[in-house]
């Protein structure tokens, strides 16, 4: 059922966390082109995705490390220092999301994220907990921008694509969302998402 208020769902990963591996790599490998080389063919975005589509991280650190054994202690690091992956909150795009809460609205998160992670993630951001409903990648085993991801956010809290405005820094997910019907703001610092949403209808 469509209202007349906008529904907001957002993304985690860099539009309320700032996630970066080269936060921590940065300590690991001070020379940057070597650390670029390891990030393009050692811990690769391909290889980091499959654990937000599921696979637990000790499966995917043994496979690396046996492929990879002279590079295991920072292989090893990806896992056990993931939090230093994390650079802290994006405060403004956290206040938008304590104010809808704070007004009684519905607000809703879509995120590829690991199943590890996001546990300790909730433990360490308690704001992450606040969502009236979340959709996590590894727990459903499905990726951004995968139309099925968005259409169980839909089934499962009785929502109508083009009543929700997604918010996500990446553009093929925000292309995703709207392939299959939802508005989209693309997130990209400097942006003044309270004005973009308000010029979308939310009450901010």
């Amino acid at each position: 059922m469509v209202t007349t208020t906008p529904t907001v769902v957002f993304d985690v990963g860099n539009v309320l966390l700032r996630w970066d591996p080269r936060h921590l790599y940065r300590q690991l490998i001070p020379d940057q082109e070597k650390m670029h080389w390891f990030m393009q063919n050692i811990c690769t975005s391909a290889w980091n995705i499959e654990q937000d589509r599921g696979r637990p991280w000790a499966d995917a650190v043994a496979l690396l490390v046996k492929q990879h054994p002279e590079w295991e202690t920072e292989i090893r690091a990806y896992d056990e220092r993931w939090h230093e992956t994390v650079d802290g909150v994006i405060e403004d795009s956290v206040a938008i999301l304590a104010e809808l809460k704070d007004k009684g609205e519905k607000v809703y998160a879509i995120t590829n994220f690991s199943r590890e992670k996001w546990a300790e993630s909730l433990i360490r951001f308690p704001f992450l907990g606040t969502f009236d409903g979340v959709i996590v990648s590894a727990h459903e085993q499905l990726i951004k921008p995968d139309p099925a991801i968005y259409q169980t956010l839909f089934t499962r809290y009785g929502l109508s694509a083009a009543n929700c405005i997604f918010v996500d820094d990446s553009e093929k997910n925000i292309k995703g969302a709207r392939a299959v019907g939802m508005q989209a703001i693309h997130f990209v610092e400097p942006i003044d998402l309270r004005a973009e949403l308000k010029e979308l209808g939310v009450p901010l």
